[in-house]
């Protein structure tokens, strides 16, 4: 699979549900790709490598979602691409590669500002249908 959750975090999920472990990013970092970032999360950087904070809203029925905007101004966008994915980390630079996911793919060109609105970032886990 090209996106999703790493294997570490994989792992840790599985740890907190089976064996009671305890699970938990203090922070969560979004960054750029123009192709899927692959298992460590580091193909196909943006040319704005530039990371954001991410904060979320409650989890409900197997989703959760940004509750605020995240935002890369004109300074950000250094280079002309279409930014296709996103990798989430635990550190502004460096730090932990937590998961990956696709994106509608959106052109940029130097200078501008792009946003992910609140409430399109989303995350989920599959649930039992009822």
């Amino acid at each position: 699979m090209a996106e999703g959750p790493s294997t570490a975090t994989a792992n840790s999920i599985l740890d907190a549900i089976g064996n009671g472990t305890s699970f938990s990013y203090a922070a969560f970092w979004i960054q750029l790709h123009t192709a899927a970032p692959g298992a460590a999360g580091t193909n196909a950087i943006a040319g704005n490598g530039v990371r954001k904070s991410v904060s979320f809203g409650t989890a409900a029925s197997g989703l959760m979602s940004n509750d605020v905007a995240i935002a890369w101004i004109a300074a950000d966008v250094d280079t002309s691409e279409d930014y296709t994915h996103w990798s989430a980390w635990t550190l502004v630079s460096g730090g932990t590669f937590i998961m990956s996911g696709p994106m509608t793919s959106n052109a940029v060109v130097i200078g501008d500002t792009f946003t992910i609105p609140i409430g399109d970032l989303d995350l989920t886990a599959g649930v039992v249908a009822s």
